[in-house]
């Protein structure tokens, strides 16, 4: 029987990816359940106090998924639209990343339901420390390692590693990962998931033939993800012709100033002001041309509805869950579309985060060239071995990197029994 506790659209779609995955592994009916469902869940209200005196209640979570093979890892967004089952379903897939790549966690999930933007620098501190406060027990850097999300960033991270740290009595840098450099932070770490999606996306070019200088790209969502995503592209002779965030959307087929771009969202938080481009409604810029389509937002951005409109070559899927079942059902149809899918495609993050993690709990800091390089190769492999499952079953990318994952999970849970 199917618990209904994360009963949402998302979480739904995560549930439809693992069933096929689950379907072709041929797994049973006991083992299939205990690796699908979440392991538990933590939900909050949290009183906090703002500038003008008023104390305001904001509702948070944490969902762990697995910790059959190790500690969770995952991040903590803010968001007005954050809920449970959108949690849990983040939380389902980053155990499938962390499978992929061969890494010795299981996935996480935590959020706050809140817009970050309509609070002052005070407020989010007092409110990122309230949240670790009330998930003091149940993290830990050998239970469950945050991370950086949508809303939040390294100084987030900071806060939150301050207070936990200040509960024990003792400076403890692997509670978070994505941290500044200053506070045990990793070189690289803030453009790890950025960075990971440009060099997927140039593999793909180069296998399909296609030289950079004469690719476009486009990308949706220009926060940490997609502006340094589109920075590495521009940076490696890719043409970037569209650009967009939840404030506008920017395009230009003769090429955007991408740097101009980049350094206006660092100083004002969006694009909105900049005026290297034509706007267009944000639902377009998805359906323009491009060789390189790289949503790097939000989930569910490609629908079974505009999914017949897409005019790319390759999509490079920086966000979590950004294409629904019914979207993959018709891509997989049309068959002229190569997809890299999320669970492949943004895992630079949690590949340098496990690096900062081994760096803390070692007290040996690396060189950016190292974790450059030991990055690429881990992605590399990564997708080597889609590739040889999706060939081995006949099966598109997505299932084939679903059935390593989840595979790889419940082999593990097989072995370790059940306790008690």
């Amino acid at each position: 029987m199917r618990s209904t506790l994360y009963e949402s659209e998302v979480f739904g779609m995560a549930c439809r990816q693992f069933d096929r995955a689950a379907d072709l592994l041929n797994m049973p009916a006991d083992l299939r359940e205990r690796t699908l469902y979440p392991r538990r869940c933590l939900s909050v209200l949290m009183p906090v106090r703002l500038d003008d005196g008023r104390v305001e209640i904001f509702e948070g979570h944490r969902v762990q998924h697995h910790l059959t093979m190790g500690p969770c890892k995952g991040g903590v967004r803010y968001h007005p639209g954050v809920h449970i089952g959108e949690v849990a379903a983040l939380a389902m897939w980053m155990t499938w990343k962390c499978s992929l790549l061969g890494l010795p966690y299981g996935g996480a999930k935590g959020g706050v339901k809140v817009d970050p933007s309509k609070l002052s620098p005070g407020e989010l501190e007092r409110l990122s420390r309230r949240y670790m406060y009330e998930m003091t027990p149940f993290v830990g850097p050998q239970v469950d390692v945050m991370a950086p999300d949508v809303g939040t960033n390294a100084q987030t991270m900071a806060w939150m590693m301050d207070t936990y740290s200040n509960e024990k009595g003792h400076t403890e840098p692997a509670i978070v990962t994505g941290k500044p450099p200053e506070v045990g932070g990793s070189l690289g770490r803030k453009e790890a998931t950025g960075r990971g999606v440009a060099h997927l996306s140039r593999r793909r070019l180069e296998t399909l033939k296609i030289p950079a200088n004469r690719a476009t790209a486009i990308v949706q969502g220009f926060g940490n993800v997609g502006s340094y995503a589109a920075l590495d592209l521009h940076a490696s002779g890719v043409k970037v012709v569209g650009i967009g965030d939840a404030t506008v959307s920017f395009h230009n087929p003769a090429g955007l100033d991408i740097p101009s771009a980049f350094e206006h969202q660092t100083r004002h938080g969006s694009l909105a002001g900049w005026r290297g481009g034509d706007t267009l409604p944000n639902a377009e810029l998805l359906v323009q041309p491009c060789t390189v389509l790289a949503p790097c937002a939000m989930e569910r951005v490609i629908t079974h509805e505009n999914a017949p409109k897409l005019r790319c070559r390759i999509i490079a899927e920086g966000a979590n869950g950004p294409t629904t079942n019914r979207a993959d059902e018709v891509l997989a149809a049309r068959g002229d579309i190569d997809l890299i899918p999320d669970v492949l495609c943004n895992s630079g993050g949690v590949v340098v985060s496990y690096f900062e993690w081994l760096q803390n709990l070692a007290n040996d800091y690396w060189t950016r060239e190292r974790v450059d390089t030991k990055l690429f190769e881990m992605l590399d492999a990564a997708d080597r071995r889609m590739g040889e499952r999706s060939r081995e079953l006949g099966v598109p990318s997505r299932l084939a990197a679903l059935t390593l994952g989840i595979g790889r999970v419940a082999e593990a849970k097989r072995l370790r029994g059940l306790f008690p």
